[in-house]
Formats: C-alpha cells, structure tokens, sequence
C-alpha cells in the first residue's frame, strides 16, 4: 500500500507512512486522507515518514501544490502542524518544505525521526 495512517500510541498525531515515489496529485490524495483521520480524531499534527519515499514532482509542480492545491482544497487542515522525515541523503522534499512554509503552512523537514516527534508534541 502507497500510503498508511495510523495514530501515534499516545494519541497525539496521525503517522502517515509513504512508500514510493510521490508527486502533488498523489501528496494531495494522501493529506485528504490522513487529515479526515485527524479530524475525526479531533488530532491536528501529522508525522509524514517519508524515508521509502522520493519526490518526483517539478520544481513548478511542488510550487503550485503549496500554494494553489493545498489551500483551495477542502479537507485539509491547513493550520496542521506537520513533520516530514526523510532519510538523511534524501533532498527530493527540500524545496517543497521551503514552499510550503513561504505559503503559510506549518511544515517542518526532518531527517531525524525522534526530533520530528519531539517537534510535533511541543509545538
């Protein structure tokens, strides 16, 4: 499966795991579905394991998906804290990290699993 959601054990984010390459249709699908969890669960922080997963969208495609997609798109909870975690030599999610904080969104980059947790519960 491309994309699983589960909650943390101590109920406080949504672990979203990718595998697989991913571009903005498929990161749009996959934060639909992981922020309906979050809002059914009343959980507004996200854990986006991203360390099977490389970023194949183009640099105007990652521009448009945090500035165009993912606010005019219903279901997403754009005041959401998130944490991506990638693997330490993987920068394919660099720029969308950057875009995506330059439009607003709370969107962190992490290639420490631990940090990005401790992130998510103090924010």
């Amino acid at each position: 499966m491309p994309s699983t959601n589960t909650v943390s054990a101590d109920g406080k984010y949504i672990i979203q795991k990718v595998v697989g390459d991913i571009n903005s249709g498929l990161a749009l699908k996959y934060n639909h579905e992981s922020h309906a969890l979050g809002h059914e669960l009343g959980i507004n922080r996200y854990l986006v394991d991203l360390t099977e997963s490389h970023n194949v969208e183009s640099v105007l495609g990652n521009y448009e998906f945090a500035y165009d997609k993912m606010p005019a798109s219903a279901g997403v909870d754009l005041d959401a804290v998130v944490a991506l975690v990638v693997e330490p030599d993987d920068h394919s999610h660099d720029f969308v990290e950057t875009v995506a904080r330059n439009a607003g969104l709370n969107v962190t980059l992490f290639r420490d699993r631990d940090v990005a947790i401790q992130h998510l519960l103090s924010e």
